[in-house]
């Protein structure tokens, strides 16, 4: 079956879409990823994404309009990529407004942006999407979602395998190793906190605006990363605490950002920047000590593409092999869209898509909604 994935993470900088072939048996499917297309936000709707994602109040009638700008914008990039309509079945994420992980006597929620049945009427093909409210109705994280597909996308080797997203959040997958006494051991995988979220954040706030990210980290190559601050930083509750867990904007967002360039003082904005870098760089390195050694790190998302941010995650997880994903077929902008296609290929094959070993639910559920569009194009 031939199915459509769509992504916007937490950047909320545009969608990355996919077109990817699945056969064969769910658990480890035979998959061929036959195209890939990112269409970027106009710049207001980015905007407005993330100012209401950072708790903006906004009337209702403005956030009917922004659900139906995100799912316009969901159809053109899905046209984009599949301009004959090859797709038999699409799978969208929509846009991620706000997350909010389970706490003692409260159970999580997630508010992911898009008219479901919209989007299946705009390109006449079913629409699985909705993915994490059934993982969180059964005490789970709801997030995050693509450390099953890891599995079933790229296999197992020698030892552990980790997977690793620089996206606005870092989120790690720990695939078990195929052969030796841990090979029954379950996947894990949690999110680990700020990637690109801070640095984006602190780049418009340096510039006034002009800049949307520092590109390549040349920026922050220009400073002097203060790496006592990082480490107070990582004693801070949310990294000290061990999976299952997850988190976004909500946690380290502007306000966020704020506290810590008022604990920076008066520096230069590169000093700034080469900090926040190497503090993403210093919370993976620092999450991985919550699992398993992995033996290699498989980095994918945006943030493969600051040469500075790729640099301190190799001086910081020294004794690990660190390669692109796309060495194993899987571009750094094609990962999160073909996870959930896969999700959607899996729903409709009854198949349950999320782990209790990463979530915390408890049990594993099939995940998603289907909206069939009223008239299905021929």
């Amino acid at each position: 079956m031939r199915v459509l994935g769509l992504m916007s993470g937490t950047s909320a900088d545009g969608v990355d879409a996919v077109l990817a072939h699945f056969s064969g048996q769910p658990q480890r499917p035979r998959w061929t990823l036959e195209a890939h297309h990112f269409s970027p936000y106009p710049a207001e709707l980015q905007r407005r994404l993330i100012h209401v994602g950072q708790g903006e109040p906004v009337p209702a009638a403005e956030l009917l309009e922004l659900a139906e700008a995100v799912t316009e914008h969901q159809a053109l990039a899905a046209r984009a990529c599949d301009p004959v309509g090859r797709a038999q079945l699409v799978g969208c994420h929509g846009q991620t407004l706000w997350h909010r992980p389970p706490q003692p006597g409260r159970r999580g929620a997630s508010w992911q942006l898009l008219q479901g049945p919209l989007l299946a009427e705009l390109l006449g093909r079913p629409v699985v999407f909705d993915f994490r409210s059934a993982d969180l109705a059964l005490g789970g994280q709801g997030a995050p979602l693509v450390p099953p597909a890891d599995q079933a996308l790229l296999g197992r080797c020698g030892g552990w395998r980790a997977v690793l997203n620089l996206g606005g959040i870092a989120n790690l997958t720990l695939i078990p190793p195929a052969t030796g006494p841990q090979r029954h051991q379950p996947v894990r995988g949690w999110d680990c906190g700020p990637a690109n979220t801070l640095l984006d954040l602190a780049t418009r706030h340096f510039s006034a605006g002009r800049l949307a990210y520092d590109a390549g980290g040349a920026w922050a190559r220009q400073g002097r990363c203060d790496e006592a601050l990082i480490q107070h930083w990582l004693r801070e509750p949310y990294f000290q605490t061990p999976p299952p867990k997850s988190t976004g904007r909500e946690l380290f967002g502007q306000a966020d950002l704020e506290r810590r360039l008022g604990e920076l003082g008066p520096r230069d904005p590169a000093d700034a920047l080469a900090t926040l870098t190497g503090f993403s760089a210093a919370v993976v390195a620092h999450e991985l000590g919550h699992g398993p050694q992995p033996v290699e790190l498989l980095v994918a998302g945006g943030g493969c593409r600051n040469a500075l941010l790729m640099e301190q995650l190799r001086l910081r997880c020294r004794g690990l092999i660190l390669r692109p994903l796309a060495e194993l077929g899987i571009g750094d902008a094609e990962r999160e869209a073909l996870a959930f296609a896969l999700l959607a290929w899996w729903h409709v094959r009854g198949h349950r898509g999320s782990l209790p070993s990463v979530t915390g639910a408890r049990r594993a559920a099939v995940l998603g909604l289907l909206a069939k569009p009223q008239h299905a194009r021929t």
